[in-house]
């Protein structure tokens, strides 16, 4: 995505999403393959996703792993471990609602947006898929969505104004 982040000092944990059964018709008959779908995160601001596809589904898996730590982002967490605004995250035809919640709320979210949460390390957050419900989709669209959260002091500096006014 847009933040390069330096894996190796991250203590990242990982878990499986979906994992398919694919086929692929050839000349002497069909080819099984699997896809896994892996989210992995360090429970500290850092999420990513990614999907592996192989014969047996632990090298699915572990391909899945590889290419979630290629895709990690950085999240704009507030004091209370929730989100710093309420936004509205998109990825091909899924929408995943995001909103801020309060302290105590917990993680109110579908089996997808729900994992990626955990993942990132948000404590209180309120989700709504819009939409499609395709897991993958959702996956990438709550990851689009936290990616692009900014927090009070980059929009003040956005606008030239101080914190005081944004937050008024």
């Amino acid at each position: 995505m847009k933040n390069i982040i330096d894996v190796s000092q991250l203590e990242l944990t990982d878990k499986v999403v979906a994992i398919k059964r694919v086929t692929k018709t050839v000349k002497g008959g069909r080819n099984m393959r699997f896809t896994a779908l892996v989210v992995v995160g360090d429970g500290n601001g850092h999420v990513g996703a990614g999907l592996g596809k192989a014969v047996e589904i632990p090298e699915a898996i572990r391909k899945g792993k590889e290419d979630a730590m290629k895709h990690i982002v950085s999240i704009a967490l507030d004091d209370n471990r929730s989100i710093t605004h309420d936004f509205i995250g998109k990825y091909g035809s899924a929408n995943v609602l995001l909103k801020k919640a309060p302290e105590g709320t917990g993680i109110i979210a579908g089996g997808p947006a729900r994992i990626v949460c955990e993942l990132a390390g948000i404590k209180n957050i309120r989700t709504k898929s819009l939409g499609s419900n395709n897991k993958q989709n959702v996956v990438l669209a709550t990851i689009a969505g936290l990616s692009e959260l900014k927090t009070p002091e980059e929009v003040a500096k956005r606008r030239g104004k101080s914190l005081e006014e944004i937050m008024a």
